[in-house]
Formats: C-alpha cells, sequence, structure tokens
C-alpha cells in the first residue's frame, strides 16, 4: 500500500491526507468541478476532477472514483465518512480490482447495513437489543407484531442508518399510513423498501462505543461518546466519557461493543451505537467506518484514528491490549452547520467571510474553510468540528462556550448561536438532559 485515493471532500478528506502523509503514503484527491480550489485539493500529492457539482455525478459516482484509481495508480481508497463509506458495491468493486479499502469487507458492509441481520447476529453473541420483527411482509402482520410489541413504536428501514428511515408512531391509527411512507421513504433513500418495528424507548440517552479491530482478530475499544443532543436522529453535540455512568455500566459497554464487532467480523474502526436507561443498554447499529465525532475519543486516548485505519489496512496488527489504553480528561465537540435553525435548519449557501476563528488551550478546530469558500448546495451543511477538551467535563464545557463565542463567519447563516444556548443550558450543564433538549431550547413552529 503505497498510495491513496481519498474518496470524499471537506474536512475528512483533510484528515485522511493529513494521516497519510504521518504514514508515508502518497495521496490522492478527488474533487468536482465547483470543488477544484478546495483545500485538499490544493494540499493532495495530486488531484484529479470526478464529474461535476451534484454528489451523485462526482462523490457518489464509483465508475469515476474507480476510473481515478487507475489513471492515478492508487492501490488504495479511503472513503471517509457519508458518501461510499458503507456502499458495499464500491467495497466489492476494489476488492476485483485489487485496491485496497481502507474499512471492513464487502461482505461485512452488507451485513451491516441490514439492520435486521445485525439484530439477529449480535443477540446470538448475547448482546442486548430491544423487542422488534424481522421485515414485515404485509399489512396484517404489520398490525398483529405492532400490538404485541405495544405503543409507541419505531418504523424503522431495514438498509436505514445515520438516523435515516425512522418514525415514531404513536397509536393504531397512525400505523398503516406511517408504514406505506416509510416504504417510499426507505425506497427512495436506498433503493430497499423493507422495514421493521422496534420498540420505542422514550427520551433514552444515547451513548457510542469506539471499537478498532485489525485482521489478526485483535479488537480493542477506546471508551464511550455521548450523543443525546440530537436533531432528528442527527447527532448535533458529542462528548467522551458519556456522562453520569457507572464505572460497571461502562466496562460491560465495552465488552458488549467488542462482542458486537467480533460478532459481524469487523475490521478496522467502528462505532457501536447502544440507547442507555438509568440501569439497562440496548444495541441499536453499528457504523462500520469511521465517525464525525471520532475527535473526542482521539483527544482521551491519545492516537490518530485515521492512521491507525490505515495501519490496519495495510494488515499491521495493532500493537496494543485493552489493558494498554489509558483514557484522558473529558472531550466535547460541536457540529458547526451552514444552516438556519431559525427557519427548519434550511441550508444556507455563499460566500464565507471570516471574522475570527477559536483556538488556544484545549481547543481544536477540524474544518476545510478558507476565506472566500464558497458553500454549494449540493453537499452536506458540515463547515467545521469544534472540539475542546480539559481534565473534566465542565471544564470542557466552559472552553467550549469560549470557543464558540470566538467562531464568527458571516456570508452563510449557521447554528453557532444555538449550540452556545445547548453549551450553556442548565439541563446540558447538569447532565439532566435527553434527545428531546433541542425540542425544550427551539420555540415551537
Amino acid at each position: 500500500m503505497e498510495k491513496v485515493l481519498i474518496a470524499n471532500r471537506g474536512e475528512i478528506a483533510l484528515r485522511i491526507l493529513e494521516a497519510c502523509r504521518e504514514e508515508g503514503l502518497k495521496a490522492v484527491a478527488v474533487f468536482s468541478e465547483p470543488e477544484r480550489e478546495t483545500l485538499h485539493v490544493r494540499l493532495a500529492h495530486e488531484a484529479i476532477c470526478i464529474g461535476p457539482g451534484p454528489a451523485k455525478r462526482s462523490y457518489l459516482n464509483i465508475p469515476a472514483i474507480l476510473a481515478a484509481c487507475e489513471v492515478t495508480g492508487c492501490d488504495a481508497v479511503h472513503p471517509g465518512y457519508g458518501f461510499l463509506s458503507e456502499n458495499p458495491d464500491f467495497a466489492e468493486a476494489c476488492e476485483d480490482m485489487g485496491i485496497t479499502f481502507v474499512g471492513p469487507s464487502s461482505e461485512v458492509l452488507r451485513l451491516c447495513g441490514d439492520k435486521v441481520a445485525t439484530r439477529e447476529r449480535v443477540v446470538e453473541n448475547g448482546v442486548p437489543i430491544l423487542p422488534g420483527t424481522g421485515p414485515i411482509e404485509n399489512e396484517e402482520e404489520l398490525s398483529r407484531e405492532a400490538e404485541g410489541i405495544g405503543y409507541p413504536l419505531l418504523l424503522k428501514a431495514v438498509a436505514g442508518g445515520g438516523g435515516r428511515g425512522i418514525r415514531l408512531v404513536s397509536s393504531p391509527e397512525e400505523l398503516l399510513p406511517a408504514f406505506r411512507q416509510a416504504q417510499r421513504e426507505a425506497r427512495a433513500a436506498t433503493g430497499d423498501p423493507r422495514v421493521y418495528l422496534e420498540a420505542y424507548v422514550p427520551y433514552p440517552r444515547h451513548v457510542e462505543v469506539q471499537v478498532l479491530a485489525d485482521s489478526q482478530g485483535h479488537i480493542v475499544h477506546w471508551g464511550t461518546r455521548d450523543c443525546t443532543v440530537q436533531r432528528r436522529h442527527q447527532k448535533v453535540v458529542e462528548e467522551a466519557p458519556a456522562p453520569e455512568l457507572s464505572e460497571d455500566m461502562r466496562r460491560a459497554l465495552g465488552k458488549a461493543a467488542i462482542r458486537v464487532a467480533e460478532a459481524v467480523g469487523l475490521v478496522g474502526a467502528g462505532t457501536v451505537e447502544f440507547l442507555v436507561t438509568e440501569d439497562r443498554f440496548f444495541f441499536i447499529e453499528i457504523n462500520p467506518r469511521i465517525q464525525v465525532e471520532h475527535p473526542v475519543s482521539e483527544v482521551r486516548v491519545g492516537r490518530n484514528l485515521v492512521r491507525e485505519q490505515l495501519r490496519i489496512a495495510k494488515g499491521e496488527p495493532l500493537g496494543y491490549s485493552q489493558e494498554q489504553i489509558e483514557f484522558w480528561g473529558w472531550a466535547m465537540e460541536c457540529r458547526i452547520n451552514a444552516e438556519d435553525p431559525q427557519h427548519d435548519f434550511l441550508p444556507s449557501t455563499g460566500v464565507i467571510y471570516i471574522e475570527s476563528l477559536p483556538g488556544g488551550m484545549g481547543v481544536r478546530l477540524d474544518t476545510h474553510l478558507y476565506q472566500g469558500m464558497e458553500v454549494l448546495p449540493y453537499y452536506d451543511s458540515l463547515l467545521a468540528k469544534l472540539i475542546t477538551f480539559g481534565e473534566d467535563r465542565e471544564e470542557a464545557r466552559l472552553r467550549m462556550y469560549s470557543a464558540l463565542k470566538r467562531f464568527k463567519v458571516s456570508g452563510v447563516k449557521t447554528n453557532v448561536e444555538l449550540l452556545l444556548e445547548v453549551i450553556s443550558h442548565p439541563d446540558f450543564a447538569r447532565v439532566f438532559h435527553t434527545t428531546d433538549l433541542l425540542e425544550l431550547i427551539l420555540p415551537p413552529k
């Protein structure tokens, strides 16, 4: 493995580029036509255009990306997160061409993409899950299974993930219309219309565990993260470790996450997600890729997760055991997006003017921003990931407040003011918050 094609854009493309440099690997950037001036393109060893602006014609265009590998002589591809990172067809095409896919095999991606099959596999390994069903075949089965689970319940897409394809059903009257709509949404999003039912836990904590597995069968976890502050199942603020958990609960979550990784045959980085109540936890899903919020785990462990991915893809062993991992302090991450929270989070586009950016003790900013950058309508609205860390939660939280105050850009609307409200909200400060925090902060429509 000598030359890596970065099949992504934005801040994660920069992270991969930097990790390749540290690992002594050459890196090739790909870009869409309107992004030829972006930072990852300017800083890469080589860069190649893969199509027009819309993602389907560029960053999701498998033939174009494979052709870019061939033209530039790349022997590996790092997909980052989003786009093709969990696409088993893309991973399989790489395998067929003899290109190393930095991530799990296509077989593992296929399994993890099927939420029902994954649930069945992890239950066999003794990991607790919420009551649920297999794919619902017809409306008669739908009614019968729903009555068995009880209301409220969730309709979930079999091929969903990242918060997509989830609908809350509160009563029998809502069930059939929600089922039909969920099928339509699932088909449109993934091409797979299958949905299943799962019991609903009102206002839980959302806790995940970062895992890492090498090809020799060694698996470790990098501790817990809390992702409870969400909007429509999309994470907004993350922190590590997850607060208000007993040591017994932390150990149990770590062990369960490793069992899940073993159950699906993970090789590489993955995140195992759980719902947590006062004294119980339930497996939700495993994401077999790097996550947006991975920096809060990196800060506590003191290792570069992207570089670890590259080493594992080269066939190297982890080189350390669970007992050798030392966790330090507390970390928080805010996702700064180009969007308008006062108008239903409508994406905002325009040319960026940077007034000031945060820095200093205990502050890390992962971003692809530069003066005069145009925020385009084709892609995710993420502008930056702001990470703060300190000896304890309160120090990290206060540093986050100060850092957000220093993040000032114009030309687009951002969610910075909303993030400031979250960080300073009494419920968040005292860890009384659940997944409904943003509903309390935002005015009703």
